[in-house]
């Protein structure tokens, strides 16, 4: 089969993954090791790494540039010594501070956006937002909107209430919560193969945006140094 190639800043448009795209995760689950990835970095290349790019020139116009993340682990202070990423992952930042995220692997696609690992200052924010009755109140329904349209919504939680706020707190939940965001997965199908796969993660990446207006005005971007962000 004659592959599709791709080069990031060309002009081809995105079409989908082709099924060999996932096949291709499946075995590297199976076998995460170099021989796998040296023997099969052409199907990588062409078949995964290549519509990922493309998907990120599609939609660059709407949400701008996306980064495509590397498939080489960081394995220094991991028991895990396995060296490549089981799936391809793209991000970019929206000008509120958001962050919009799309990934591929062997289980199917997920897209997402909101604030993952926010700085401490975003987190400060958030948190007297949620407290507050009016600010509160209006994420409340915002959450609940997303998830009555079925969608995720997530993000890295505390198992107890954060310092300084007490735990039958009305939106105790919310407070635990150490970045806010929305997504929805979807497993693998015929769609994926063509361009309906752009439209699904536009489609959460608009979904998405009551939630990240929300956060652009009661949070928006960290002011702080990127060194003292954590």
């Amino acid at each position: 089969m004659e592959r599709r190639r791709y080069a990031y800043g060309s002009t081809v448009r995105f079409s989908g993954w082709p099924p060999s795209a996932l096949a291709f995760f499946e075995g590297l689950e199976a076998d995460n090791s170099k021989s796998y990835w040296g023997e099969h970095r052409p199907t990588y290349d062409a078949d995964v790494l290549g519509p990922m790019q493309a998907l990120a020139e599609d939609v660059a116009g709407e949400v701008g540039p996306l980064h495509v993340f590397r498939p080489y682990r960081d394995v220094r202070f991991s028991k895990d010594k396995t060296p490549y990423k089981t799936v391809i992952g793209a991000a970019g930042e929206l000008e509120g501070g958001s962050v919009v995220y799309v990934q591929l692997g062997a289980t199917g696609l997920f897209a997402a956006s909101g604030h993952y690992q926010p700085a401490k200052d975003q987190l400060e924010r958030f948190r007297e937002a949620v407290d507050d009755d009016g600010s509160g109140a209006e994420l409340e329904a915002v959450v609940a909107s997303l998830r009555a349209g079925g969608y995720d919504v997530g993000g890295e939680a505390l198992k107890v209430a954060p310092r300084g706020y007490p735990r039958d707190h009305p939106r105790i939940a919310l407070l635990r919560h150490k970045g806010v965001t929305t997504g929805r997965s979807f497993p693998p199908a015929r769609w994926l193969h063509t361009a309906k796969a752009r439209d699904r993660v536009l489609e959460v990446w608009r979904a998405a945006a009551p939630l990240n207006a929300w956060l652009d005005a009661h949070v928006g971007p960290s002011t702080l140094p990127p060194d003292d962000r954590r």
